[in-house]
């Protein structure tokens, strides 16, 4: 069938909006109406990585409706309104464990381009372009996902709202709930509080943190934070960011949270941990390297983890958090900014500007 689609060429570079031939779906695959798909900084990451084959339609925060399901696939019909998520391969020892975040073979499936056969799922003029990227490919009017990495949601549910729920929102909400586990009563900080961040201050406020602090240089984000539950709020430009979490916390955080990949901030936020508090990392987008006292992390037993889509079991989680939403727990609706599909380019250098927190694009 023929589509239309984003596509990205290179490091940089506009993405242009490109007529598509996409094929039907195969045995374990299904084909899904895009409605509305979330841009996450990881599409721009992907965008400029050259190990990212290029031309390639990115996006994985796809919403939208099953038009048709190859014959192997039993977990939704055509129909079924479905939240579009990451691909996981379902064989490897984490899949098996009932972690897929952590599947071996993410690299291949998300970022590969590609089906794990080496076949494309799109083309144009007879040359192939580059797709299942998150294992959907959404920044497009129909994408091709598999009966892993997809969620059916109630159909009554607003769906143009729940893009971003694929990854960015249930990634910071995860990392809350599900990887550190914050508990009621304790303390938490958030590096960096764009939409993963607010989404984490929303999920500690609904496990019943004591202190929830919001660290930032934009006083927007710090006053969006503030009204989604931050209890304090912290401006990394302005303040000495160790020295205002021990007075307010007496004797340094439970928990931490880094979604800004950079290297002193991850500094500060480890240095001001408590004894037996946990740090998580959620973005490496800062650099590979940074330099810890090890004392420090030794002689309070204080631990630092890797997060991946906030530990989440999407099949699970994102009715888990819809539910939430529902109830005026969990308002993640505050954080999107809507766009026509034409206007992807305008979309991410807003997001990009700090203007936009969660743009999501509309695709009709």
């Amino acid at each position: 069938m023929q589509i239309k689609a984003a596509v990205a060429t290179g490091a940089g570079m506009p993405m242009s909006l490109e007529e598509l031939t996409l094929e039907m779906p195969r045995d374990h695959e299904v084909l899904v109406r895009i409605t509305a798909a979330g841009i996450c900084h990881t599409d721009l990451w992907a965008r400029d990585l050259a190990e990212v084959p290029k031309p390639i339609v990115l996006g994985h925060e796809g919403v939208g409706i099953v038009e048709q399901v190859g014959r192997n696939v039993t977990r939704v019909s055509a129909g079924d309104a479905v939240v579009i998520t990451f691909g996981s391969c379902g064989e490897c020892p984490t899949c098996l464990n009932g972690e897929p975040a952590y599947c071996y073979n993410t690299w291949t499936i998300c970022f590969g381009g590609q089906r794990p056969d080496g076949t494309t799922a799109l083309s144009k003029a007879g040359n192939s372009v580059h797709s299942h990227f998150f294992g959907q490919s959404s920044f497009a009017t129909h994408a091709i996902c598999t009966d892993r990495n997809i969620v059916r949601v109630p159909r009554e549910t607003p769906l143009e709202v729940l893009a971003p729920l694929g990854c960015g929102i249930q990634t910071g909400a995860g990392a809350v709930l599900n990887s550190l586990k914050v508990s009621r009563g304790s303390s938490l900080a958030v590096f960096g509080v764009g939409s993963v961040g607010l989404a984490a201050i929303m999920a500690a406020r609904i496990a019943g943190a004591a202190n929830i602090i919001a660290v930032d240089v934009h006083e927007s984000r710090l006053e969006m934070a503030h009204s989604l539950g931050a209890t304090h709020v912290i401006n990394g430009a302005k303040e000495d960011v160790r020295a205002k979490i021990h007075s307010i916390t007496g004797w340094g955080i439970d928990f931490g949270l880094d979604t800004t990949g950079q290297p002193a901030v991850i500094a500060a936020g480890v240095e001001s941990l408590a004894a037996r508090g946990t740090f998580g990392l959620i973005s490496s987008a800062g650099g590979d390297e940074i330099t810890l006292a090890i004392p420090h992390l030794m002689q309070g037993g204080r631990a630092i983890r890797g997060i991946l889509q906030g530990d989440s079991v999407p099949e699970k989680f994102i009715p888990q958090l819809i539910e939430f939403y529902l109830q005026g727990k969990f308002p993640f609706d505050r954080l999107i900014t809507f766009y026509p599909f034409d206007q992807v380019n305008r979309a991410i250098a807003e997001m990009e500007s700090g203007k936009t927190i969660k743009p999501v694009l509309r695709m009709r």
